[in-house]
Formats: C-alpha cells, sequence, structure tokens
C-alpha cells in the first residue's frame, strides 16, 4: 500500500485524505491539533506544526512515505519541498518554494523574467515613502493567503495604518505595496509534470471590492473572449517557468485590465482553495484535479482529459450575500453541495468570516448576486 503525507489537516484537505482513501493509499496527516478535522478521518494523525519541516522529515523518513502534498495551503508549500527533496520524491526545488510563498521574493523573479508584474515595494515597518508609485495602491502580508492583512488604499494617510494591519498578519513581517490594477479578476488552475504545464481551467472571480476583496463567488469556465483568455494561459506558462514549478497544481491570480493588459498577482505553487481545485474543476471539466494532484506526488502521471464542458462554481453566504440564505432552506436545481458553517452572517474582511457556501453545477452560469 503507498503511503501518503498531507500536510495539514483543517477542512481544505478534507478532500485529499478521501480522494487518497478512496484510491487505496494509506494517508498521514501533519498539522496542529486544533482545527484539525482531518486527524479523525485520515489513517495516521501527527501533531506537528506544518512549518516543523525537520520533525516532519524525521516521521516521514520512519514511516517511508511514498509522497508528500497538500491543497490550498500556502505555508505547508516549502516544508512539502524540503521533505520531497531529502527523500528523493517527487516535488519542486526548496528555492521554487520559498519564492512561490513570498509575494516578494515571487516579484523579483517575475521581473527578472520578464513576467508582466504591478510596481511595487516591500515594507518591514509602517513608515514609507510611495517614491514612485501611484495611489490607489494594495497593501498585503508577502506571505500570507485568503485576504488576510489585504487593504486598498486611496489616502496616503492611511498607508501607515495598512501596513501595520499587514505585518501583524505577515509570518516573516513584510508587506508589500503595490499599484491597484483595475480590472477583471481571473485564476487559473494548472497541473505540471516534469516542466511541462496543463491549463485546467480558468476561474473568474467576484469579490466584496475595496478595501479588503474576499472573493463572494468563483466561476467555470471564464467568459472573457478566446483572445484574452490565450494570452493569460502564455503568461501562466511563463510564470510558472519562472518560478520553476515543474511538477505538481498550481493557483496563478491574474489581473486584466479593461484595455486588455494582462498583470500577473500571484502564484501558488498549490491548488486553489475556496473548493476551486477541489471540488469546481472537475465539474466544469471532469477532469479529477484531486486525484491528479495525488498520483503526481506518488511519482506517476496522466496527461489530463477534459471530457466536459459545464458552467460551475461557488457562492459563499455572509452579510454581505444575506439574500441568499433562502437557497440554503430549500434544495435547488442547480446545487451539487451546501453547507452553512456560521449561524451569524457578518460582513467579512477576510475569507474566514463567511458563513456558508452553495457550489452548483450547470449547462451555463448561474448568476445569483
Amino acid at each position: 500500500m503507498k503511503k501518503l503525507a498531507i500536510i495539514g489537516a483543517s477542512y481544505l484537505q478534507m478532500p485529499l485524505v478521501k480522494k487518497a482513501k478512496e484510491m487505496g493509499i494509506e494517508t498521514h496527516c501533519f498539522a496542529w491539533a486544533d482545527g484539525a478535522v482531518c486527524k479523525d478521518i485520515a489513517d495516521f494523525f501527527y501533531p506537528v506544526s506544518v512549518l516543523d519541516k525537520e520533525t516532519i522529515l524525521k516521521e516521514c523518513l520512519l514511516i517511508g512515505i511514498d509522497g508528500i502534498t497538500t491543497i490550498a495551503t500556502d505555508i505547508a508549500v516549502p516544508t512539502i519541498s524540503y521533505v520531497a527533496q531529502k527523500m528523493n520524491l517527487t516535488g519542486n526545488s526548496h528555492a521554487s518554494a520559498l519564492s512561490a510563498t513570498n509575494k516578494w521574493h515571487m516579484r523579483d523573479v517575475f521581473l527578472k523574467h520578464g513576467c508582466p508584474v504591478p510596481h511595487y515595494k516591500v515594507a518591514t515597518e509602517p513608515k514609507i515613502t510611495l517614491d514612485s508609485l501611484n495611489l490607489p495602491v494594495i497593501i498585503k502580508p508577502v506571505d500570507r493567503s485568503g485576504s488576510r492583512g489585504v487593504t486598498k488604499v486611496d489616502n496616503a494617510g492611511y498607508i501607515p495604518a495598512a501596513i501595520a494591519n499587514a505585518l501583524e498578519e505577515s509570518i516573516s513581517k513584510a508587506a508589500i505595496i503595490e499599484e491597484f490594477i483595475e480590472g477583471d479578476e481571473v485564476s487559473v488552475e494548472s497541473i505540471s509534470w516534469q516542466g511541462r504545464h496543463y491549463i485546467l481551467a480558468i476561474t473568474d472571480k467576484v469579490t466584496t471590492g475595496a478595501p479588503n476583496f474576499v472573493e463572494l463567488a468563483h466561476h467555470q469556465p471564464s467568459n472573457l473572449p478566446l483572445a484574452i483568455l490565450n494570452i493569460i494561459k502564455a503568461e501562466t506558462i511563463k510564470a510558472l517557468d519562472a518560478l520553476d514549478v515543474k511538477y505538481g497544481a498550481a493557483h496563478t491570480e491574474i489581473k486584466i485590465t479593461p484595455k486588455g493588459k494582462i498583470y500577473i498577482i500571484e502564484v501558488g505553487a498549490r491548488m486553489g482553495g475556496d473548493f476551486i481545485g477541489s471540488h469546481l474543476v472537475q465539474l466544469s471539466t471532469g477532469y479529477d484535479f484531486v486525484k491528479g494532484v495525488i498520483e503526481t506526488a506518488l511519482g506517476y502521471f496522466n496527461e489530463p482529459i477534459l471530457s466536459a464542458k459545464n458552467s460551475s462554481g461557488v457562492y459563499f453566504l455572509s452579510k454581505d450575500t444575506e439574500h441568499l440564505k433562502p437557497l440554503f432552506e430549500t434544495e435547488q436545481e442547480f446545487e451539487v453541495e451546501k453547507e452553512i458553517t456560521a449561524p451569524v452572517l457578518k460582513y467579512i474582511t477576510n475569507s474566514n468570516d463567511r458563513s456558508g457556501y452553495i457550489i452548483y453545477r450547470s449547462s451555463e452560469k448561474i448568476n445569483l448576486l
């Protein structure tokens, strides 16, 4: 029986654990016990910080794992690459993983390789001058996801407070300040094998807008014109090559201006969260993305076959989307899965403030906002 180490054990990893067990693979989950819902379904659970790469390596050597992976969890990526490299397992280099989990280093790599990125600066303390940057700007931690610590600033007087907020959320206590790009936002879901990249889907995003830009919904496939989609695909492959992503899932975030200019915002060397990778890709394309990620981690690969052409999406329940609540009280023809996760609806400032979700599949996009 193959043995798979899974870094992280929150609800984000649940589809990964379930799929691995369905495939007859022995699962070993590593994470702090608090919030580790996967500990009840994984074959083995280890209460170890996902950042403690040396302890995880020691345990993985004792277990004799055949692969190591995660989905939708940025902070686990360096540990995965470190263990994979030490044990000669399939994975990206540790240098690649470090660049893919630090927006500062990532921007530097993109600039070096000619990838289009917004103008930016880095701050390690609240006081900073914009110099050549133009307002408005987006300020965010260099090493967090889920919209934590993200703020749009239109007035220079609010910059110190926004930087302080980002620094508070940052693991490495650094923030990035970048010029705000007006336009549509998409993510590109892909999987790579031996440096060849396969684009699986392009996802349209709907957010709360300023100041925090938390996602309210995601839809596949994208409604952007074909010519723009082709440019997005080409720039995504260029960005993945720049970061030296050779194996596994990636989630690339891109902004497109009204004039059609494209900017790479960031690349996650892991599957996208918010059910994008774990649910929407398979619903819209027929390709079992989670299975593909597991197979890649175990050292073998089947070229993706996109056998379906459906529309799929997810809406998140919050005070901002309160009008969706009646949909949770009766069964909907288009629904695949839904859940209310918190009884009190809140206006959201990051993804943890959301109170539920409803996932759909249909022959066409379902517009509810």
